[in-house]
């Protein structure tokens, strides 16, 4: 029994890892379970509906593997900004410490996993389509950390226009995701990067973000609106 458990495990494995390559190159839905069947080396093309069910099922698979690593990342990050937080007058971290959180967590679990790597470019890919995207999402809402992230950024922004504060949320995901993407290709095709590590990256990312998030608003004086 334990010897059949340690195989299927393997092959689940091989599935995911393949699958998280090809998605990442040529997309979700322009690959078949047969293709990922083969480069799993899996002589049944039918193994990847055994073993996952649906595509959807496949990628939630995908993106639950790398979600306890990067939790990990993000509790370690999180209790750092807390901990310095005491030491403040005020009690409370900046908005810079906060998508520091958001922006490192993920940095540094691909840094972590060495060259090449898939899983940023596969993000990316899965960020384009409305069903997949949900998925990535709904898992992320089940992360208490992320919560914990995004409720102390919520807490020291400043005053925003909810229809404004949404288009920045969009842009801050935006952002990170592709250009986490768009270094990660570059690193598996040998091209050089602006920034020599996923450390510097990270700080630019940062930068970038953090900017968007306190830029100011401006007003459409003819509507009183955001323009």
């Amino acid at each position: 029994m334990a010897t059949r458990t340690a195989r299927v495990n393997a092959t689940r494995e091989q599935i995911l890892t393949a699958a998280e390559r090809l998605f990442a190159e040529h997309g979700v839905y322009a690959v078949s379970n047969r293709q990922v069947s083969v480069a799993a080396g899996q002589g049944n093309n039918a193994a990847v509906g055994y073993h996952f069910g649906t595509k959807a099922d496949l990628v939630r698979a995908i993106v639950r593997k790398h979600a306890d690593q990067v939790e990990r990342q993000r509790r370690r990050l999180l209790a750092e900004v807390e901990g310095a937080a005491e030491g403040t007058a005020e009690g409370t971290a900046e908005v810079r410490d906060w998508v520091g959180c958001l922006v490192r967590s993920l940095t540094e679990h691909l840094a972590a996993l060495g060259t090449p790597t898939w899983y940023a470019r596969f993000a990316a890919q899965v960020m384009t389509d409305p069903a997949l995207r949900k998925i990535m999402r709904d898992e992320a809402l089940t992360s208490p950390a992320l919560m914990r992230v995004l409720e102390g950024l919520r807490r020291c922004l400043p005053e925003l226009p909810s229809d404004v504060r949404a288009e920045r949320d969009e842009m801050a995901g935006q952002l990170l995701v592709h250009m986490c993407a768009q270094r990660e290709r570059a690193l598996a095709e040998d091209l050089p990067t602006p920034r020599s590590t996923w450390h510097d990256a990270a700080t630019g990312l940062i930068d970038a973000i953090t900017a968007i998030w306190t830029a100011p608003v401006t007003r459409d004086v003819k509507e009183g609106r955001s323009s």
